[in-house]
């Protein structure tokens, strides 16, 4: 409003009486589901109007269209009072502004909300054409700002013409999921523009020199400004996409805000149309990494880990504990023990009908690794297990093995998304957010037929296999315990495991690849150079060795925890009280403190810092057990978590020093 008077009225003061009245008002429509912001979206209004020289009592009297809806919900038409009766009024009101007006703006800042309620039949009719043909397990497309987007669509579609104006969310705009929403939006307008302000702490986002960068609100998801226009006149062409980034502190972000549109230095987009990316990427290595072979046609079968859905419950670092829960919870808990973990039924998972046909059996306590390092027991039971995984635990429970654990279409590849477990795995074992859980690739796949049989087979496609053993001159042993695995000219599952989590660990990988392993399953490169395979191998068995625990040094400690004590953690890890402090700048080594008094002493500032997937393990293990007291045996723990990542982060730079250059061939 501010910006039209300043522009054209400036001296037309005359004019802007009647334009007000006559041309402003009756073009400006706003929809708000809350009262307390309805009020205050007329409250702001009218003083804006009256600080450009509008006056009220002199208008013809029009309301400013301001509706109390639900934007994405058609109007109810049963009332029953007084009150009812004037959200009839505002209701049909702003029905008619849905169906009647012909909406050419469309602007606002729409709420974030993956877990939305708006539900009705309309939008989630509209939401439709952002899924169509998508094959994925997990489709994140029902966020409350996708909706607005597809909402904003469908009124300029109506119309023919018009512009969308959002600062939103910014995860459409390079997500997997998101490709036939952005496919919709080329079909739809003649030129997209989308300024993306970054900020994501869930990703840990950087500047590209390193430096901080925050949120220009105080949220955690990143945003963009996105303008969608569409002219009037017939185009059959897909738009247009420029592209600007906006990176650094909050303040010098809204400083470039104050930039107009033409002034920013926008990139058109060459955008491939597969996932139609409204982002820059860089294809050009694309052609040498698709030489690679994809992780999933690698092994048979994977599968993501164990979700409960109730970890407080089915999931306690102690066994006792989690014993005692579950009598309580077979025993007819009481309902503050309901309350305080979740036990209660759901549309897709009822658990208190599911307690009444199983018995408790205390047999169900596994052992499961739950992050990094992070050891703890689940009762377990495909039947009450919210989403027990079975395709690829059912090879694990009571089964010698080993399990890979990698990502797919993980947007913060960057860290390091590749473990090893021998043990149960939980959904989010190496991922901070649900929606990027990682994937597990059994080495092994046992008999179905007998859960007792140590009958098993290489989880290896075996075309692949001896695409592998020509390229290398080896002999394929299909079980690393063979007694003829080891000996010269042959190679074993286990050796492949080895070599791709050396890959995997690579930093020049990780970077030389980072737009691709955003995409899909990592692809990894095998070598025709016999001394370089197995000099990987060997690195790789080193690092698988570490994060199992079982390597010959696992257990040569190098901290110390010097003060005696009651042992409890007690210390908050937060930004401002870190629990790291720094002894000795020159030697990067330092002080762990649990408590007030007692600390880990020698620690490496590396390892405090060191990623593994979304966590930092030497600080995600201790936050997790505050207020619990360290024994004997959690304490070494501890320090062989140090232990291992020290070695994990020496370990990678070896395995680049070994390779002199990319791709692998």
């Amino acid at each position: 409003i501010k910006h039209i008077y300043n522009s054209k009225f400036k001296g037309q003061e005359g004019l802007w009486q009647s334009y007000v009245d006559d041309d402003l008002l009756p073009r400006l429509h706003g929809f708000e589901i809350l009262m307390a912001s309805y009020a205050m979206a007329h409250l702001k209004l009218d003083i804006t109007l009256a600080e450009t020289g509008y006056d009220v009592s002199k208008g013809k009297g029009k309301r400013l269209g301001v509706y109390l809806t639900n934007s994405l919900e058609e109007p109810q038409s049963l009332q029953r009072d007084l009150f009812s009766q004037w959200l009839s009024t505002e209701s049909l009101e702003a029905n008619e502004v849905k169906k009647e007006k012909p909406i050419m703006v469309v602007m606002g800042n729409p709420p974030y909300a993956v877990s939305s309620t708006n539900k009705g039949e309309w939008i989630q009719n509209l939401i439709e054409d952002y899924k169509k043909d998508l094959n994925e397990k997990k489709i994140n497309l029902d966020d409350d700002y996708i909706k607005f987007i597809r909402y904003a669509q469908w009124f300029i579609e109506k119309n023919g013409e018009g512009v969308v104006a959002y600062i939103s969310n910014n995860s459409f705009i390079d997500g997997i999921t998101h490709r036939q929403m952005r496919k919709s939006l080329l079909e739809t307008f003649d030129k997209i523009y989308i300024l993306n302000l970054h900020g994501n702490s869930l990703k840990k986002e950087k500047t590209p020199n390193g430096g901080k960068d925050e949120n220009v609100f105080d949220i955690r998801q990143g945003v963009s400004i996105n303008i969608f226009v569409k002219k009037k006149e017939a185009n059959n062409k897909l738009a247009e996409v420029y592209y600007s980034d906006v990176w650094g502190e909050r303040k010098k972000k809204y400083q470039e805000l104050k930039n107009q549109v033409n002034e920013i230095r926008w990139k058109k987009i060459k955008y491939r149309k597969t996932n139609f990316f409204f982002v820059i990427k860089n294809y050009e290595l694309l052609s040498s990494y698709k030489k690679g072979l994809l992780l999933s046609n690698i092994f048979r079968i994977n599968n993501s880990g164990i979700q409960t859905d109730r970890d407080s419950l089915f999931i306690d670092s102690d066994r006792d504990n989690l014993k005692q829960k579950m009598k309580l919870l077979f025993n007819d808990s009481d309902e503050k023990f309901c309350e305080k973990y979740r036990v209660k039924n759901s549309s897709s998972y009822k658990i208190v009908d599911i307690i009444k046909k199983v018995d408790l059996e205390v047999g169900n306590i596994e052992k499961i690794l739950y992050r990094p390092f992070d050891f703890r027991y689940i009762y377990y039971s495909p039947e009450l297990t919210s989403r027990p995984a079975g395709k690829v635990m059912e090879h694990i429970l009571g089964h010698k093995n080993i399990v890979l654990i990698s990502s797919k279409q993980q947007s913060t590849f960057d860290y390091q998304h590749a473990f090893v477990s021998d043990r149960l795995l939980e959904r989010c074992t190496i991922s901070l957010q649900t929606k990027e859980g990682g994937y597990n690739f059994p080495l092994y796949l046992y008999d179905k037929t007998n859960l007792h049989s140590s009958t098993r087979q290489p989880n290896l496609d075996q075309k692949i296999i001896d695409q592998i053993a020509t390229k290398l001159d080896l002999s394929f042993i299909p079980d690393h315990e063979d007694p003829k695995a080891g000996k010269k000219g042959t190679f074993n599952p286990l050796d492949i495991l080895d070599y791709i989590y050396a890959i995997l660990h690579s930093p020049t990988y990780r970077e030389r690849y980072k737009e691709f392993l955003k995409i899909d399953f990592p692809r990894i490169p095998f070598t025709s150079d016999k001394k370089l395979f197995w000099k990987l191998v060997k690195k790789g068995r080193e690092l698988r060795e570490f994060h199992l625990m079982e390597h010959e040094k696992s257990d040569n400690l190098i901290t110390t925890f010097p003060v005696a004590g009651d042992n409890e953690i007690t210390r908050r890890i937060t930004k401002t009280s870190p629990g790291f402090e720094l002894t000795d700048k020159k030697k990067k080594i330092g002080r762990v403190w649990i408590n007030d008094d007692q600390y880990f002493d020698n620690v490496p500032e590396l390892a405090w810092n060191f990623y593994i997937g979304g966590y930092q393990p030497a600080q995600k293990w201790l936050k997790d057990r505050r207020d619990m007291k360290l024994d004997n045996e959690s304490a070494r723990h501890y320090q062989k978590i140090i232990v291992a990542l020290v070695n994990t982060d020496r370990i990678m730079k070896e395995i680049d020093g070994l390779i002199d250059k990319w791709p692998i061939e």
